[in-house]
Order: C-alpha cells, then sequence, then structure tokens
C-alpha cells in the first residue's frame, strides 16, 4: 500500500523492549512499513504542536501508566501526559479526525469524554472472547465478522460505562466496554488488537511486577499464549489502515 501521508504513532511505554515490539507489531498487522509511521514516544520526548493535517490518521499504544492512580502518586510524567492528551483531544474529537487509541488509548479517550474509570473491570493478561453488538456489526472496521472474537487484553482499568455519546462496538462479560466510536472515525480499544503471543511475552516479563498478574503466574500465562489466535482484532487495525489512508 503506498500512501502520501504517514499515520501519527504515539507510544508511552517506557521500557525499549516492549515500545519496540509494540512498534513492530503495529507495523505487521497494518500492512504498512515502518516509513509510513511517524512514531514519537512522548514519554520520551513529550507532546510536540501538531498539524493534524500532516497525517492519515492517529494511534496511540498502551502504556503502564493508570489514570485511575491517586493524583498524588503520579509521576511529574504522567501529570504531563494526561494534560497533553487532554488538549491533543481538543484537536481530535471535534474535528471528527480518524484515530484509534488501545488499551491506554482507550482510558485516555474515556476520561477525557467524561466516562468514569475504576479497577472495577480489571481483566488478566491474556485471551479473551468478546461479543460484537448490533451497532458494531454495521461498523466499517468490524462488518462481516462474526458475533463473537477473541482478543489479547491485560489491564487494571476500564471504562465503566460508554461515554456520553459514543457507540459502544464490543463488549465483554467481565468487562463491558470493549470498543466504542465517537462520531464517525474515532476510536477506542480496551484489547489490543495489535496484540499477539510474541509481543504480550515480552510485555509479561516487562510487566510482572506492575500489578498486572502475581509475578509467579508468568511463565503459566506464556505458555497458555501459545494457544491464542486473535485474527480478528488484527483485522481492525488493518482495516482501520485501509480506511484511512491517504
Amino acid at each position: 500500500m503506498q500512501i502520501s501521508k504517514p499515520f501519527l504513532l504515539l507510544q508511552l511505554r517506557p521500557e525499549d523492549e516492549t515500545s519496540d515490539g509494540e512498534f513492530e507489531a503495529i507495523v505487521k498487522y497494518s500492512g504498512l512499513v515502518p516509513e509510513d509511521f511517524h512514531r514519537i514516544r512522548i514519554e520520551k520526548t513529550g507532546f510536540s504542536s501538531f498539524n493534524l493535517a500532516d497525517y492519515s490518521a492517529v494511534i496511540v499504544g498502551g502504556s503502564p501508566f493508570d489514570i485511575t492512580t491517586p493524583e498524588n502518586e503520579k509521576s511529574n510524567l504522567q501529570h504531563k501526559i494526561e494534560a497533553d492528551f487532554r488538549n491533543f483531544f481538543d484537536q481530535v474529537v471535534p474535528n471528527d479526525f480518524p484515530f484509534l487509541g488501545a488499551c491506554s488509548g482507550n482510558g485516555l479517550l474515556g476520561s477525557y469524554l467524561g466516562a468514569p474509570l475504576s479497577r472495577k473491570y480489571a481483566e488478566p493478561v491474556g485471551g479473551a472472547t468478546l461479543s460484537i453488538t448490533e451497532q458494531g456489526m454495521v461498523d466499517p472496521l468490524l462488518t462481516g465478522f462474526p458475533q463473537q472474537i477473541r482478543v489479547l487484553l491485560g489491564h487494571k482499568e476500564a471504562c465503566d460505562e460508554v461515554p456520553q455519546g459514543a457507540t459502544l462496538l464490543v463488549r465483554g462479560e467481565a468487562c463491558p466496554v470493549q470498543m466504542f466510536r465517537v462520531g464517525l472515525n474515532v476510536y477506542a480499544t480496551q484489547f489490543h488488537p495489535e496484540g499477539d503471543s510474541k509481543g504480550f511475552t515480552v510485555r509479561i516479563h516487562a510487566y510482572k511486577h506492575h500489578g498486572y498478574f502475581p509475578s509467579e503466574e508468568a511463565d503459566r500465562l506464556i505458555k497458555r499464549l501459545g494457544d491464542e489466535h486473535t485474527p480478528y482484532a488484527q483485522e481492525i487495525l488493518r482495516r482501520f489502515v485501509v480506511r484511512y489512508a491517504v
């Protein structure tokens, strides 16, 4: 696929290995090449002044930062990231600019839209079966999918409810808000559409002491990943890129 405008990829993972692995997976399942992305690790460089007209769309990945962490326990870096994203969404949401946020990207967007977040719907690292809603079945990123799909996820917090004005596209039993859309072009997923066993193995090693799961469970979780196949989740990423590539 040839494109004239790159995709803006904003990453928030402090560890080089997890950040590079996420980028590698996004490139792989998007169908693009690394040069088609303007990759920015904002946990290192901070936000710049972006002109959205220079990009086809925006993709935001995951991170170990939790919005529900008490304010007095957040680092200065996290405070700045959250503030910068609020300003960034002031450009993205009113203009309905193509956006796909996964996991942390989902929480940041949900928080911006006023949805309450908590640890009520946390899910352990691994695979989960999710259901596509009636509205989801007619969404361009999901049309033609089976009613249930398998995904990879793992999070300590989530939106407690669908943000006001948003459309729920995918739901889960353990965590109801798994994918929503704002307007026509702004998407967020609680799961990782780029997720695969290779990338998740790296993340399990990196975050085994971060409270996502008991550290002694790491080897068992990695072994179970070998049985997971999530082609529909990855197809969401590919379709997003195909739909919005300019």
